[in-house]
């Protein structure tokens, strides 16, 4: 195998099984009655949102942050985020009190044996079709459009020849293995705002990514995005000295 199919095979296999696919399906028409059934009217929407609809989300086994968004909308507003915050922690102390629950801002997590989901409170707009108030931290409200990206993702997808989404995926493999040297939302939004110029497959595409990075300020996170770029210096080497099972090796410390 060559380095463009290693990568190429790796980025297919970052994708849910069928089988957590449909644990996924099942556990989320739980959630979702759950939730009707002890909040009733007190919610005026509920749903999945995040990297899990836009494709980017990687399997358990690749990230184990990975995780679904899935955003509670409360109809009455006027008081703190940490208010509608306490308000899921009590449904999922309630619905599902031998899993591991906890409070990461924005978000109350509930961690169950195949997935982890993270519930988020909201408002929405009286003003703008689509936009949401959501935590920014206890006490703080910021305003979200969770669709405006997943267009903007799909889009750039199909001008790049389908290649951003297994970037992204594979760009995220690293980054969980390497100890989160990025917030996944924000790299995310970053790599679809590069230019691909010249880049014709996924290696190209990878390797872009990799190659336009800025050398983060902490030194452990520095340290390791700077062997992820001596790795793909390497890689084009040994392709250059016609050593393809080298290169393949070498891109492996990169994309195992």
């Amino acid at each position: 195998m060559s380095v463009l199919g290693h990568l190429t095979t790796r980025a297919s296999e970052a994708v849910l099984s069928d089988t957590e696919k449909a644990s996924i399906v099942k556990s989320i028409a739980t959630l979702h009655s759950r939730l009707t059934s002890y909040f009733g009217s007190a919610i005026t929407a509920q749903f999945q949102f995040g990297s899990s609809t836009r494709g980017t989300i990687l399997p358990r086994a690749m990230d184990a942050h990975s995780d679904i968004d899935y955003m509670v909308v409360f109809k009455e507003g006027g008081y703190t985020p940490q208010t509608y915050l306490d308000r899921l922690r009590k449904f999922v102390e309630k619905y599902y009190s031998t899993s591991e629950i906890s409070q990461s801002n924005p978000t109350i997590v509930l961690n169950l044996n195949h997935i982890r989901f993270e519930l988020v409170p909201a408002l929405a707009s009286s003003w703008v079709s689509g936009q949401y108030q959501i935590p920014k931290g206890p006490s703080q409200w910021q305003d979200t459009n969770p669709n405006d990206f997943n267009g903007k993702l799909t889009a750039r997808n199909n001008a790049e020849k389908s290649l951003i989404k297994p970037t992204i995926r594979l760009a995220k493999y690293w980054n969980a293995k390497a100890g989160y040297v990025y917030d996944s939302y924000a790299f995310e939004k970053w790599i679809v705002d590069l230019s691909f110029w010249g880049c014709s497959n996924q290696t190209d595409y990878l390797f872009k990514v990799f190659e336009s990075l800025s050398l983060p300020s902490q030194q452990s996170h520095a340290q390791k995005v700077q062997r992820a770029k001596d790795i793909i210096t390497q890689v084009r080497k040994y392709e250059r000295d016609g050593m393809p099972a080298a290169a393949e090796a070498e891109v492996k410390k990169l994309i195992p």
